[in-house]
């Protein structure tokens, strides 16, 4: 157990590998309640969302989620968040942890709409059931038919008899479902799940597996590939900037960014020498200080040592010989294609 945002929470359970093994061939279940909820409602909430935000919300369908950012007027992060659209004039926000308040602050500050923002998340349990049976697994305690919700949509119902959202995202690269429930009803929910799984061989799931999980998908995490300092457009995150829609907070600077280019990138590298890369060791290429490590781990599905790193833009392509720094001795890696992993259709 690990504080973790100001939540105690488990690194593992069975072992890292084993979890990660679970999600990859059949299913994972992670307690994810530490993550945040804000609902943003009224006559104006589009309109405040897509200020705070820099996806389109406007282009979503009742029922549809897409992936987003917050970012301060000088374009650095100060989340990434999922948002749904309930209705018309209501958003469901999942936000990191550790963040939550200072997100809830930061479109409260904002708000100069006719809407109202929500501070939910002590209303809120989550639990992510990821991996190839998650669907199989979960069917059995829901009268919702999980095989309609398409990726990245969501449909509000019951599981275990209990009112649940139950959105098809995840933070694993393997479809499972993210399930938003009473606090009251997790821990018979999360029984229940198990015992669902069983025949899948379920195994709980830790911050371990859930880094190397992520991390095998090419999921940036806040706190290291995306933070204050970093736009979308150095973290290969673009394609959540909707420049066509209107104002929104920190356009102004990426617009300039967009313009001039930025100076550096994020890239995924494969260790070519011995060593495990981690976070905040030093890239060097051609012998000189080029960039640094942002996250590092073993693959336990591709049996490679991998991680994501921040270079010049102009550096940070496939096949780009590196060196990281492993206890102060430069050891040779290479800029690869992301994500590491990607699942079968």
């Amino acid at each position: 157990m690990v504080d973790f945002g100001g939540w105690d929470m488990p690194v593992q359970y069975t072992g890292i590998i084993e979890e990660h093994k679970a999600v990859r061939g059949g299913v994972g279940l992670f307690d994810v309640s530490h993550m945040g909820e804000i609902e943003i409602r009224g006559p104006e909430a589009l309109a405040l969302v897509n200020f705070i935000a820099t996806n389109d919300a406007g282009k979503l369908k009742h029922g549809q989620a897409q992936y987003s950012a917050l970012l301060y007027g000088h374009g650095g992060f100060v989340d990434d968040i999922l948002v749904h659209r309930v209705a018309d004039n209501e958003f469901f926000l999942c936000v990191n942890a550790g963040n939550q308040e200072k997100d809830y602050e930061h479109i409260r500050a904002a708000n100069r709409f006719q809407a109202e923002v929500v501070f939910a998340s002590e209303r809120f349990a989550q639990l992510a059931i990821q991996g190839p049976k998650a669907l199989a697994t979960l069917q059995k305690l829901t009268p919702v038919d999980l095989s309609s919700i398409r990726y990245y949509w969501f449909a509000d119902g019951a599981v275990c008899g209990a009112p649940a959202r139950i959105a098809h995202t995840g933070y694993t690269g393997e479809s499972g479902f993210e399930i938003y429930i009473p606090p009251e009803s997790a821990a018979d929910i999360w029984e229940a799940v198990m015992k669902a799984g069983a025949e899948f061989g379920i195994k709980p799931c830790g911050l371990g597996a859930r880094n190397t999980l992520r991390l095998e998908a090419a999921m940036t995490l806040y706190g290291h590939e995306i933070d204050a300092s970093i736009s979308p457009l150095e973290a290969g995150l673009d394609w959540i900037v909707k420049f066509d829609k209107g104002d929104f907070e920190g356009r102004a600077e990426l617009l300039k960014q967009k313009e001039r280019g930025v100076s550096r990138k994020l890239a995924g590298f494969e260790m070519a020498g011995r060593g495990i890369a981690r976070e905040g060791y030093p890239v060097l290429i051609d012998g000189a200080p080029a960039g640094w490590v942002t996250s590092g781990s073993p693959s336990p599905t591709l049996n490679r040592n991998i991680g994501m790193c921040y270079l010049p833009a102009d550096r940070a392509n496939a096949g780009q010989a590196i060196q990281i720094v492993i206890r102060n001795q430069p050891v040779d890696a290479l800029v690869v294609e992301t994500p590491f992993y990607k699942r079968a259709k």
